[in-house]
């Protein structure tokens, strides 16, 4: 199987950020002056930069080459932010570049796609190409060169702006694309194509201002074998094609991802079914989902989605998602027949009808009782998850007794003839367990006399 590069994380939690590639080393500023892919990739991996050569190949520069002495030259090549412009000598690139495999030109000034195809075709064993955030918007590929890019697995135009022509031109020629990036680069809607791509499973297609679905459709004719679609921070509206279309159009579409899209209707949760290997669904951030708390979100999402085992990143085990659809049978058991999903009845034909969960009082509880000292009595509410301890201070504090302590002695009004006072000794021990009622008694008695005295006992 294929590695898959780390080339483009979820820009559905990132608005600006550009992902590059791991590894990568920017070189100075912008504002280079215009330079060949030749003469950064001379001056980036000269001999003097990699001392050890630790991990590295070793080249003899080409006859008449203006490289001198050898470069050490890695299958990895990351020559981002360097102010290319031009590809430079055809035959340096193919003698520098015969075994690289993954080459990364974003953040440069390439404007013109013959440039590119000079440097592409120079590698043969050419796997991944990053060219993001390079302005290549208003430059068309044309038909008859885009043959170069045949061994090209992966494809990164983040930022570019690249034309649905020409997208669509590399797709046509690049037989064996399996990734496509297609980020920041300002659809509106799709392009259709006459042919498709069977090789792509995966089109990120993330921070564009796509809106209707009806362009996210044709995402099924033009790549039959997607299996991973992520369409975070569009404007998304709606999914709203029939069983039929959907199965048709995505028959190997296992993971979605709708983050931060407009999805409003539950209905649009409900079609996402249809798709018939569907396994993994992200869906944060959508209006949808606002009115509800963070757990009812995930329980109410997972409940209509039955066949998904990883949601919003986080795998579901059998006994959440049982939980989920209990929870959904609670939720809607109260609304009215006509307002009820249709997954509910699904649901209530698997489970039964639930009894409502018993509601319970976390609140602490309290109970009144009267505290007598000498002749004074007071009738307080006592908060009976407090201890023994905390009382005598709020006590002492209350009937302003002195601070050298106070004996406590809890009398029980229906047994009090029977069982007598209970001294309260043990300060940390709380008061909800000597069983305290409405109506029973504190009596509080100081260690030294004063106000109130232990013959009251």
């Amino acid at each position: 199987m294929h590695r898959q590069k780390e080339v483009a994380p979820d820009t559905s939690e990132i608005n600006t950020a550009y992902p590059l590639r791991a590894g990568t080393m920017e070189s100075s500023s912008d504002e280079e002056e215009a330079r060949t892919f030749v003469q950064v990739l001379s001056e980036k991996y000269n001999p003097e930069n990699f001392p050890y050569g630790q991990g590295v190949m070793v080249l003899s520069s080409p006859p008449g080459s203006p490289v001198k002495d050898r470069l050490f030259l890695p299958s990895r090549l990351v020559l981002n932010h360097s102010g290319i412009t031009k590809a430079g000598d055809r035959s340096d690139i193919a003698a520098f570049c015969a075994h690289v495999v993954e080459l990364d030109l974003s953040h440069n000034q390439l404007n013109d796609w013959v440039e590119i195809c000079t440097i592409v075709s120079n590698a043969p064993h050419l796997d991944f190409l990053n060219l993001s955030m390079n302005p290549l918007n208003g430059t068309e590929l044309e038909p008859s060169m885009a043959d170069v890019f045949s061994r090209v697995r992966q494809l990164v135009l983040i930022n570019t702006h690249v034309s649905w022509d020409t997208v669509h031109t590399l797709t046509q020629q690049t037989k064996e694309l399996e990734e496509l990036f297609l980020c920041l680069n300002g659809y509106h809607t799709v392009s259709d194509s006459q042919t498709s791509c069977p090789s792509l499973r995966l089109l990120q297609i993330t921070e564009n201002q796509l809106r209707e679905w009806a362009e996210v459709r044709k995402f099924g004719r033009l790549y039959p074998s997607l299996s991973t679609l992520v369409l975070a921070n569009n404007s998304l509206d709606s999914v709203c094609d029939t069983q039929e279309t959907l199965q048709r159009l995505f028959p190997n579409l296992r993971s979605i991802n709708l983050n931060n899209s407009g999805l409003s209707k539950w209905e649009d949760i409900e079609r996402l079914n249809f798709l018939p290997k569907l396994e993994e669904v992200k869906a944060k951030g959508i209006p949808l989902l606002q009115p509800y708390t963070t757990h009812e979100r995930r329980s109410l999402l997972l409940a209509q989605l039955p066949s998904v085992v990883v949601l919003n990143g986080g795998a579901v085990s059998d006994g959440e998602r049982e939980d989920a659809e209990r929870f959904f049978i609670r939720y809607y058991q109260d609304c009215p027949e006509q307002e009820l999903p249709q997954r509910y009845h699904i649901l209530v034909s698997k489970y039964g009808h639930l009894e409502p969960l018993a509601e319970v009082d976390l609140s602490p509880r309290s109970t009144m009782v009267d505290v007598r000292c000498g002749e004074r009595v007071e009738a307080i509410s006592l908060r009976l998850e407090q201890t023994v301890g905390d009382l005598k201070k709020h006590l002492k504090t209350l009937l302003q007794l002195p601070t050298n302590g106070i004996r406590l002695f809890y009398i029980q009004r229906e047994m009090c003839s029977v069982l007598g006072p209970e001294e309260l000794k043990c300060g940390s021990r709380a008061l909800h367990s000597y069983s305290i009622r409405d109506g029973d008694e504190i009596l509080v008695v100081p260690k030294v006399k004063s106000r109130c005295s232990s013959s009251d006992l």
